[in-house]
């Protein structure tokens, strides 16, 4: 039986998070299209600015490249925002504007989230960096099997992109490096690995609770 790779440990690990996450009402409420819009607004801004930050970790990841074979396929997740086009066909028709989405600025929980990969990147190397970044498109390119299609006529946009697979490509990569860099980790580098993959999956659930209260700073 072949033994499985760090990336499946990461997983299997995160498995109890990623079952909460699944079973999001966030989640749950986008399937049945009885989520209040207003929450799916809120979302669609603060993912948006979420992924500027991701972007900027991708971009800092690039430094850490080992070899120019590994270069050219960080340069390629630079250069795919496969869900930016998803983003301004959505927010176009909820009726976000950019202007929104500026004067909303980061929530808390976005905030720490996009710090905590800019912190890995800055503090460690492509192995950690490739795991604090991977549980967000693996935990998205699961949607169309956890949480399924909504008939919602907005809804149904979000989830049809997902469940096309269009992240299939971004979690093999994102899961390569993962693998690749673990091969010859030290002992302490896969802990970091493994913190930073964890700590990643937990935002993941926190990002949904974020949106689904409408989180603002309390003072």
């Amino acid at each position: 039986m072949p033994s499985r790779s760090f990336s499946q440990q990461l997983r299997d690990e995160a498995a109890p998070i990623w079952r909460s996450i699944f079973a999001h009402p966030f989640l749950r409420e986008i399937r049945e299209g009885s989520l209040p819009p207003e929450k799916f607004r809120y979302y669609l801004a603060q993912d948006y600015q979420y992924l500027e930050g991701f972007a900027r970790t991708v971009a800092l990841a690039l430094a850490k490249a080992p070899d120019s074979q590994t270069l050219e396929q960080l340069a390629k997740r630079v250069l795919t925002p496969v869900e930016r086009p998803l983003h301004h066909k959505l927010l176009a028709a909820a009726g976000v504007s950019m202007s929104d989405i500026q004067r909303a600025g980061r929530s808390p929980t976005n905030i720490a989230y996009v710090n905590h990969m800019l912190a890995t990147a800055s503090l460690h190397g492509l192995g950690a960096t490739a795991a604090a970044l991977l549980p967000c498109p693996w935990t998205y390119h699961l949607l169309s099997e956890k949480v399924g299609p909504s008939e919602h006529p907005l809804y149904s946009q979000w989830t049809a992109f997902y469940m096309a697979g269009f992240l299939e490509q971004s979690v093999a990569a994102w899961r390569g490096f993962v693998d690749a860099a673990a091969t010859h980790a030290s002992p302490q580098e896969r802990e970091a690995m493994r913190e930073a993959f964890l700590t990643s999956s937990r935002y993941e659930y926190l990002f949904w609770e974020m949106a689904y209260r409408q989180e603002s700073w309390p003072v």
